[in-house]
C-alpha cells in the first residue's frame, strides 16, 4: 500500500528579552538553579503576573514578517495540568484568540536524496508555502534535573516564566525533508528579525511535530502522535523518519495508531511513549482573571513595522526584480540575516553598479562554494574563514578577466584551508597578493597565446581534420591541449577565439 504523510509543527522559540513575560525576573542563561525565580514565578500567594511589554512587541514583529493578523484583541489562558516543574499548577498561554493569527512562510525544499518511502521526491529544489494557523505567547515551564540527588529528581525554575512564541503550522508538510526545510527558514526568519538568539543547545529553538500516515488517496486524517522537543534540525529528521516507518509498519501488522505523546531518543535513533496525547478540553482552559485583556492598537503595530529590518520578501524581491536572480537564488540566499548580508557585503566589492552578471557570479559563489566549506566545517557564515571584502576582491579578478573560475578556487580553498600568510585577512587586496606569489595569471594577451595554439594545431592533425569533418568535441580537445600546454594559465575565451579564427582562415 502506498502512504501519505502529513506533518504539522509546533515551534516554541524564547524570546529575546531581557526580562519574563509576567515578571522581572532575568532570562539570562546559564544561572545556577534557582537563581532566577521570583515570587511570581514561583506562584507564592498573592503575587499578581505583569505582562512584558517587549515580549507583545515580538510577537507583532513575527506576525507583520508572515503577513499574518494581529489581533486588535488577544486574551491569555490558564491551561491546567500538573507537572512538578509548573510551579502554579497552571500555564498561562493564549487559546480561543490568539496574538497572531494565520500567515505563511516560503521555503525550499531540498532535492530527494532518492526513495524514501514518502512518495518519492523531485530532482530538483521544490519551493512550497506553509500556511500557519496561529502564534501565541506562552510562559515557560521549569526544568527538571534527573541527576542524583539522594536518589530523587531536581526542579530548576530559572526557565519557569521565560517568554515563549508558540508558532503552529497547519498540516500541510508531507515529507522530513519539508518540515527540516521549514524549522530552518523558521528558525532564520526569528533570528532576522532579532527577536530569538535561535540558539537550540539552549533551548531557545525547540520543535515538536505532530505525524501521522493516511493511505495515498484518503481524505481524512491519520491518528497523529506528537514527537516532543526535538532541538536540532537532524533529530526533527531522523524523529519523523523512524516515526513514519514505525506508523506504517504497525498498521501493516494490523494494529492502529494510539494519539499519544512521544520523546525522541537519538542514541538509539527512536522515538518512546512519554504519555497520551491530551486534547484541548483536558487542560479545562478558562481566560486568566489576573490579566486584562491585551488591546494592540494599530499606531502600535505600525511603531514596531517601522522600527523592523527590511524583511527577508523584501530582499528576494529586490534580487529577483533588480538582479534578476531566480526564485530559488533569492530564497536560498535570504535563508538567514547573515547569509544574505554576507552576500550583499561581496557585491558590493565588485564594480558598481553591479549588474546581474556580477550577482549570480557571486550568489554562485556564496551558495556553492562558500556554503559547502561552511557545512564541511560546521560553522555559520558570520565565522566564514573568507571574509566578504576578500571574497570580493578575488571575484573582481575573475570579472576582469585576471583569472579564471578553476584558478581562484585554488586560491579561495588556499585562503581557507590557512594555507597562505594572508589567511583570515578580510580585505580586497588579499586575492592580488596570492595571485602575484603563485604566479596564477591568466595569459589573455593574443600575442603570446598565438605561438601556443599554432604548437597545439601542428601538433594535434588528427582533431584539426575531424573539427573540419563537423566534429565540434575535436575543438574542445584542442582547448584542453592549449590549457595543458599553457599550464592552466591561458584565458579560455582568448583561447577558443583563436582556434577559431586559425581553423577557419
Amino acid at each position: 500500500m502506498a502512504w501519505e504523510v502529513v506533518i504539522g509543527l509546533e515551534t516554541h522559540v524564547q524570546l529575546a528579552t531581557r526580562s519574563k513575560i509576567f515578571s522581572g525576573s532575568s532570562t539570562a542563561f546559564g544561572a545556577a538553579p534557582n537563581t532566577q525565580a521570583s515570587v511570581v514565578d514561583l506562584a507564592l500567594p498573592g503575587v499578581l503576573p505583569v505582562l512584558n511589554r517587549a515580549a507583545v512587541d515580538c510577537a507583532i514583529r513575527f506576525g507583520l514578517a508572515i503577513g499574518a493578523t494581529i489581533a486588535p484583541r488577544s486574551v491569555f489562558a490558564r491551561k491546567n495540568y500538573f507537572y512538578p516543574d509548573l510551579p502554579k499548577g497552571y500555564q498561562i498561554s493564549q487559546f480561543e484568540i490568539p496574538v497572531v493569527q494565520g500567515g505563511k512562510v516560503t521555503i525550499v525544499v531540498p532535492p530527494a536524496k532518492g526513495a524514501s518511502g514518502q512518495g518519492g521526491g523531485s530532482a530538483e529544489p521544490v519551493i512550497k508555502t506553509v500556511e500557519l494557523t496561529r502564534a501565541h505567547l506562552e510562559e515557560d515551564a521549569g526544568k527538571s534535573l534527573h541527576e542524583d540527588f539522594a536518589g530523587q529528581s531536581g526542579i530548576d525554575l530559572n526557565r519557569a516564566g521565560t517568554p515563549l512564541l508558540e508558532i503552529v503550522t497547519e498540516p500541510v508538510m508531507r515529507s522530513s525533508a519539508e518540515a527540516v526545510a521549514y524549522a530552518r527558514t523558521l528558525h532564520g526568519l526569528v533570528t532576522w528579525l532579532g527577536i530569538c538568539d535561535g540558539n537550540m543547545q539552549e533551548g531557545s529553538f525547540r520543535v515538536d511535530a505532530n505525524v501521522s500516515v493516511r493511505p495515498v488517496g484518503q481524505a481524512e486524517f491519520g491518528t497523529r502522535c506528537e514527537v516532543k522537543n526535538l532541538n536540532s534540525f537532524r533529530f526533527l529528521e531522523r524523529a519523523i523518519e523512524f516515526e513514519i516507518r514505525r506508523q506504517i509498519e504497525l498498521i501493516e501488522d494490523g494494529g492502529r495508531v494510539v494519539q499519544e505523546t512521544r520523546l525522541y531518543d537519538p542514541d538509539a535513533d527512536e522515538t518512546r511513549s512519554m504519555r497520551s496525547k491530551e486534547d484541548a478540553q483536558d487542560y479545562r482552559y478558562f481566560p486568566d482573571p489576573d490579566l486584562p485583556t491585551l488591546v494592540i492598537e494599530a499606531a502600535r503595530i505600525e511603531a514596531v513595522r517601522s522600527a523592523m529590518p527590511e524583511l527577508p520578501e523584501a530582499r528576494r524581491s529586490r534580487y529577483r526584480d533588480t538582479f534578476g536572480l531566480s526564485e530559488y537564488d533569492a530564497i536560498t540566499l535570504t535563508a538567514t540575516r547573515a547569509t544574505s548580508d554576507y552576500f550583499e557585503a561581496v557585491l558590493a566589492g565588485l564594480p558598481q553598479p553591479a549588474t546581474a552578471v556580477h550577482a549570480k557570479l557571486v550568489a554562485n559563489w556564496v551558495m556553492v562554494d562558500v556554503n559547502s566549506q561552511l557545512n564541511r566545517d560546521g560553522i555559520d557564515i558570520a565565522a566564514s574563514k573568507v571574509g566578504p571584502k576578500a571574497l570580493a576582491g578575488l571575484l573582481c579578478r575573475i570579472d576582469d578577466g585576471t583569472i579564471s573560475g578553476k584558478m581562484a578556487r585554488e586560491i579561495f580553498q588556499a585562503l581557507w584551508g590557512g594555507d597562505e600568510p594572508e589567511s583570515g585577512q578580510d580585505d580586497a587586496g588579499v586575492a592580488d597578493r596570492v595571485i602575484d606569489r603563485r604566479g596564477l595569471r591568466q595569459i589573455s594577451d593574443a600575442s603570446a597565446l598565438a605561438p601556443i595554439v599554432d604548437q597545439v594545431l601542428a601538433a594535434n592533425p588528427k582533431s584539426v581534420e575531424e573539427f573540419k569533418a563537423g566534429k565540434e568535441k575535436a575543438f574542445n580537445a584542442l582547448i584542453g591541449q592549449v590549457m595543458k600546454a599553457s599550464k592552466g594559465k591561458a584565458n579560455p575565451a582568448q583561447v577558443t577565439e583563436l582556434l577559431r579564427s586559425r581553423l577557419t582562415a
